[in-house]
């Protein structure tokens, strides 16, 4: 039986759970009011009074969507998912946080943009997309592959660049937790790794580098839960398309079939 990326729903659940992670984590934050949104609403030019009241109707519309990226999967759906986490990556250099930071949420807004890739523009937009999605095409596994490359690369190229660029002290402060004499050196250190890393995804894709790099962003985002944040727990649920976007290209490489042997070697083992 040959081996097909459409063979199973697998694929399109591990997306899916990308979307929900995103969307569910950044609007827990809505709920329980978070106050370093209140410059990204000053960007739009609402006031703090307003954008406090703002807040939790924001997030539960988050909520809603990441909910429905599992219970009612649809194009309009990811379009939507895709164009708000846009908008809201783009609001931190907007709000003078600088590029990286938009870049580093690539797989926010990478996830979502990567499933209507997969299930093409064409159809209705509201209508409940089948479990299995329709991926034996070697275009559509191609254009697949390369969206979650280049969001992979996308997402540690900016996460090093605030360790590099930006040389952001809340990622000092994560590495503090091993005890080093100099976590900022820590920081930076991490940040060449992650531009390696970047490379290597962009260049040779391997499953075993991509399941490593789920790992490691795994890993270095769930030291927000040692940082002292606010409800850290969500601060790694909402990076959900971190992990994902690679996974899911170690998935598709696997189960992508073979290619074919030329018709002359076919005739010649005949």
């Amino acid at each position: 039986m040959p081996r097909s990326a459409s063979s199973p729903a697998v694929l399109p659940w591990i997306l899916r759970t990308g979307v929900a992670m995103c969307f569910i984590g950044h609007g827990a934050y809505g709920i329980i009011t978070k106050a370093g949104w209140l410059p990204y609403f000053a960007v739009a030019g609402i006031g703090e009074p307003l954008a406090w009241k703002l807040m939790p109707w924001v997030g539960a519309m988050d909520i809603a969507i990441g909910f429905l990226a599992f219970v009612w999967p649809c194009r309009a759906l990811f379009a939507w998912g895709a164009a708000w986490a846009v908008w809201t990556a783009m609001l931190r250099p907007l709000a003078g946080q600088g590029w990286s930071e938009f870049f580093e949420r690539a797989g926010n807004y990478g996830v979502p943009f990567a499933c209507l890739v997969a299930v093409g523009l064409a159809g209705g937009w509201f209508t409940r997309l089948p479990e299995r999605w329709p991926l034996d095409s070697a275009l559509v596994r191609r254009r697949l592959a390369w969206t979650l490359r280049l969001t992979t690369a996308t997402l540690l190229l900016g996460h090093a660049g605030c360790a590099l660029l930006l040389q952001k002290a809340a990622l000092a402060n994560h590495y503090a937790v091993f005890g080093p004499s100099d976590p900022a050196a820590v920081m930076l250190a991490v940040g060449w790794i992650e531009t390696a890393l970047a490379a290597a995804v962009l260049l040779r894709p391997a499953p075993a580098l991509l399941v490593s790099v789920a790992v490691w962003k795994l890993a270095t985002e769930s030291l927000f839960l040692t940082s002292g944040a606010m409800a850290p727990f969500f601060e790694v649920v909402e990076r959900g398309g971190s992990y994902i976007a690679p996974l899911a290209l170690a998935w598709l490489t696997l189960r992508s079939p073979a290619p074919s042997a030329p018709a002359s070697l076919a005739a010649q083992s005949a």
